[in-house]
């Protein structure tokens, strides 16, 4: 489970510097602008959205057990 976190995580911010990439290189230099920025935000909210429902389904499977402050206080 660990591994699979930080796979998402590694994914998700590659995919953020990917958009970051685009919006710098896009459009620049008289250049057609694309939608390469936008697809690599879509992959990125993607990326998080699978990331949460991986811990939701661990902590479901008793996987990883949650801790910190207790719940009603």
């Amino acid at each position: 489970m660990t591994y699979l976190v930080a796979l998402a995580f590694i994914a998700i911010l590659a995919s953020l510097g990917a958009a970051l990439f685009f919006m710098l290189r896009d459009g620049a230099e008289g250049k057609r602008k694309t939608s390469n920025m936008a697809r690599a935000l879509a992959f990125r909210v993607g990326f998080s959205v699978v990331l949460f429902i991986c811990i939701l389904i661990a902590w479901k499977m008793g996987y990883i057990q949650p801790t910190g402050i207790p719940a009603g206080r």
